[in-house]
């Protein structure tokens, strides 16, 4: 794949130029294979932050922290309190925003304080097409993008991760767990707590790629199209109602078209189809 090699290699002669940065690293993908090149190209000059709060699942800071350490990169865990801004915790199509504004802000802050000039994250070419109010806090921040600068795209990312190792290079997309809530319905740590107890209880399951959708009383489920058949089993229907009913929920849905990235912000077609798991 030489048009492949011409991007990693120009990405780490820019690392390498750079000489500094600290970046954003969530755990994902994206983010590894950003911290992995860095920490390569500069070492103990590349760090890695990743902001925990409530809309972060708990276990994720756990991985990020294991992944920094295995790449060998220097790692600050630290909050951030999005959730204290009403306007975000509003939930308006713009929410991503405010959230970036705080993610953001706390990552340059760090970098000033370390004398750091560049901050990056992994946002890249497939990233595009989704709806990204955070782009807009990132460019007021000053953030730079490599992956998306040199026309990485996630194939791209998950190949070169593949090449290099990284234990990640295959794991499902993450997105925070605010964007399982339709714009206009309010968040709250409480119901974050909720949605996250009942994707866990779908992990558990062995379902790796997984959505809850909240829709107040309603859960509508999101799982890859070849696993609709599974989650409908007596057996797997029937610990599911139970777990996602101890968690708040009334009602259990599945959408039938199956997980896809950022259906929320999908132009409206009428109702989602779904089947309930739920008799009563």
């Amino acid at each position: 794949m030489p048009v492949l090699d011409a991007k990693v290699t120009r990405l780490r002669t820019m690392l390498r130029e750079m000489r500094q940065m600290v970046v954003c690293f969530s755990g994902g993908v994206d983010s590894g294979y950003l911290l992995a090149e860095a920490v390569a190209a500069v070492g103990e000059d590349a760090t890695a932050l990743t902001a925990v709060s409530p809309s972060l699942g708990p276990e994720e800071g756990a991985d990020a922290r294991r992944l920094a350490e295995s790449i060998g990169a220097r790692h600050l865990l630290v909050e951030t309190h999005e959730l204290d801004d009403p306007r975000y915790a509003a939930n308006p199509i713009d929410r991503c925003y405010f959230c970036k504004v705080e993610t953001y802000g706390t990552a340059t802050e760090h970098a000033r304080e370390l004398g750091i000039p560049y901050v990056l994250d992994g946002f890249n070419v497939d990233d595009r097409g989704d709806h990204r109010p955070g782009r807009k806090a990132a460019v007021e921040q000053g953030v730079r993008s490599p992956l998306d600068e040199l026309e990485f795209t996630k194939a791209d990312i998950r190949e070169a991760a593949r090449r290099i190792g990284l234990p990640v290079w295959d794991k499902p997309a993450l997105a925070c767990l605010s964007s399982r809530f339709p714009y206009g319905t309010e968040i709250t740590p409480d119901r974050l707590r909720q949605v996250w107890r009942c994707e866990r209880s779908l992990h558990t399951q062995g379902f790796a790629v997984c959505r809850v959708r909240y829709h107040d009383a309603v859960a509508r489920i999101e799982v890859a199209p070849d696993e609709i058949s599974r989650l409908l089993q007596n057996d797997v229907r029937d610990v599911i109602v139970t777990e996602f009913r101890a968690a708040g929920f009334e009602h259990v849905t599945v959408d039938l078209q199956g997980y896809r990235s950022g259906s929320l912000n999908e132009k409206p077609s009428g109702a989602p189809e779904v089947v309930s798991l739920t008799t009563d």
